[in-house]
């Protein structure tokens, strides 16, 4: 692989480290700032906020900027945002800083899932993007960990420090390994606005937004469940957090070759086995040796939904991939705001702790359900076409550098 793919794999550490980080310092921020903790839970939705506004406005706004440079300008802006954060006064700059910090985020992926994908050859695309997103696992299993202890023990001012940190070095580390890559010479703004329009990627971006909210639905309230449930102490939700964490890096290390070999089966099964593992859940909680094992499960089938929707936007909006692969990101965290609201609906209703399992099993199977749509009508759709259509339409797709005829074959 690229030492290119590396630069992006740190920038990706250091957003979702970012990214997760305020969860566990929620405490530490309302104390220090005098605001209560229901209030600096603000701080995740403005992050949230950045993150759905900034990915289809920043990537249409720097549609006829070069990725390099976009890249660059993105993790400079998300440096901002961080410093700005660790240095603010009061509450309200502090909001101000994590929207900030999370306007670049799903503009960074989208434009950077393009850029892994044309940095490798035909048949190994979705195994780059994938790698790129190994740094986002990775930052759950020791970047968020080790921020949250660092901000508990020296004030959660010095975690946003050490995160502009990791954004320095990763700015340094995309400008010294990424090559130069010229811009499809089809590509505007208009263009990349229509490609949103196109009914396989708005089905693309619904099944992320159901299938993935049945992931959050239950790991906003891991923590909670660790304790009232499994019977762990407090100093365990770390542990268990962690192992979250790898089981997301386990499904992104499978996800990749998969989704070259064959996409949509890759889908259509992680969701599927998503909405299995969700429901074994709610028994296996309380024998703690298999809640332990679920919860590794469960991190690495959600996360296995990723690559291959990310790469499904990427070629289904083959002319202008990069906004459909930004907005992904949008969708990605509208799914962890509504799973989060779900599951929070069922334990307020007094369904008890574990009645997000049931409320993320649904929202799973309901994207699973989009997502089999979306096959079938792809496959009615390249019926009517004829053989011509679709070599017309291969052809269209190689230009991009984003897919092939080969690979447009396998997406079906």
């Amino acid at each position: 692989m690229p030492l290119a793919l590396f630069a992006l794999a740190v920038s990706a550490f250091g957003i979702g480290t970012t990214e997760f980080v305020m969860m566990g310092l929620l405490p530490n921020v309302a104390d220090d700032l005098g605001t209560s903790v229901p209030t600096a839970g603000y701080l995740v939705s403005a992050y949230a906020i950045g993150v759905v506004v900034g990915a289809p406005l920043l990537t249409a706004l720097g549609s006829r900027i070069p990725r390099k440079r976009m890249l660059l300008l993105l993790m400079g802006l998300f440096v901002i945002g961080n410093l700005g954060s660790a240095l603010a006064p009061g509450f309200g700059w502090l909001l101000t800083g994590r929207f900030l910090a999370g306007l670049p985020h799903g503009a960074f992926f989208g434009v950077g899932a393009v850029v892994a994908a044309r940095l490798v050859r035909e048949g190994r695309q979705a195994r780059a993007v994938a790698t790129m997103f190994l740094g986002l696992t990775v930052a759950n299993i020791v970047g968020v960990p080790a921020a949250t202890l660092l901000g508990q023990n020296l004030g959660w001012r010095a975690t946003f420090l050490v995160v502009t940190v990791i954004g320095l070095i990763a700015l340094a580390a995309l400008a010294r390994l990424v090559p130069y890559i010229p811009l499809e010479a089809h590509q505007s703004v208009g263009r990349e606005i229509r490609a949103l329009g196109d009914r396989q990627v708005l089905l693309g971006l619904a099944t992320a937004v159901f299938g993935f909210a049945g992931v959050f639905a239950v790991y906003s309230y891991l923590a909670s469940i660790t304790t009232e449930v499994m019977g762990f102490g407090e100093s365990s939700v770390t542990l268990v957090l962690a192992l979250f964490g790898i089981g997301m890096t386990l499904g992104a290390l499978a996800a990749g070759p998969l989704t070259d070999r064959a996409l949509r089966p890759t889908l259509y099964a992680s969701l599927g086995t998503l909405a299995v593992v969700l429901l074994a859940f709610r028994f296996t909680a309380h024998i703690q040796w298999a809640a332990l094992v679920t919860v590794v499960v469960l991190g690495a089938v959600g996360f296995m939904t990723t690559t291959p929707l990310q790469m499904l936007v990427m070629r289904k909006a083959r002319h202008a991939p990069t906004i459909a692969s930004a907005s992904n990101h949008s969708a990605f965290n509208l799914a962890n705001a509504g799973g989060a609201w779900l599951g929070g609906v069922a334990i307020a209703a007094g369904w008890g702790w574990l009645s997000p399992t049931l409320v993320g099993a649904v929202l799973a199977v309901v994207g699973l359900a989009i997502a089999v749509t979306a096959g079938l009508l792809d496959r009615g759709d390249r019926g009517d076409k004829g053989p011509e259509a679709s070599r017309v339409v291969a052809s269209a797709a190689t230009t991009t550098g984003t897919t092939t005829g080969a690979t447009t074959e396998r997406v079906g």
